[in-house]
C-alpha cells in the first residue's frame, strides 16, 4: 500500500455530509458555478453596434420637392378628415453617421408649419425636410 493512501484511511468510508440547516443546491445551480463568463463585458454589444449598417441621406431634387409640396397642399386641404397617408422619411442615427429610411402608414393629426413637422395620430412627429415620399 502506498504511504499516501494511509493518509485518508480514517475518512474514506464515512457517509457524505448533508446539512440540516441549508437546502441542497440543485444540479443546475451547481453547474452554473462553472459556466463560462464574459471576460470583456460589453464587447459583444460593441461588435453588434459596429456591424450595424446605416445609409446616407438621399438628396431631393427640385422636381421631387415640388411633387412633395403639392401632396402636402392636398393634405392641408383635407386635414379635418385626418387623412391616412404612407410617408417615407429619413431618420438620423443617434450613434453613427447616416441613418435609415422609415415608412409609416398613419392618419395625420396636423401639419405644424411653424416647426415644419407633420404630426400623426399615434404621436409620431416627422420633420418635413426628412420626407422623401408621400402616398
Amino acid at each position: 500500500m502506498n504511504i499516501n493512501d494511509k493518509n485518508y484511511d480514517d475518512i474514506i468510508n464515512m457517509p457524505h455530509h448533508v446539512s440540516k440547516k441549508h437546502p441542497q443546491m440543485s444540479k443546475k445551480a451547481r453547474a452554473a458555478q462553472f459556466a463560462p463568463f464574459a471576460a470583456l463585458t460589453g464587447f459583444e454589444d460593441e461588435i453588434i453596434e459596429t456591424s450595424r449598417i446605416t445609409v446616407n441621406r438621399k438628396e431631393i431634387n427640385e422636381e421631387l420637392q415640388e411633387i412633395l409640396n403639392n401632396k402636402l397642399s392636398i393634405i392641408k386641404e383635407k386635414i379635418e378628415e385626418n387623412p391616412k397617408v404612407t410617408i417615407t422619411y429619413f431618420k438620423n442615427d443617434e450613434r453613427k453617421n447616416g441613418g435609415k429610411y422609415i415608412t409609416i402608414a398613419e392618419k395625420i393629426k396636423k401639419i405644424d408649419e411653424n416647426n415644419q413637422l407633420i404630426c400623426l395620430v399615434d404621436g409620431t412627429e416627422i420633420p418635413i425636410r426628412d420626407i422623401i415620399e408621400i402616398n
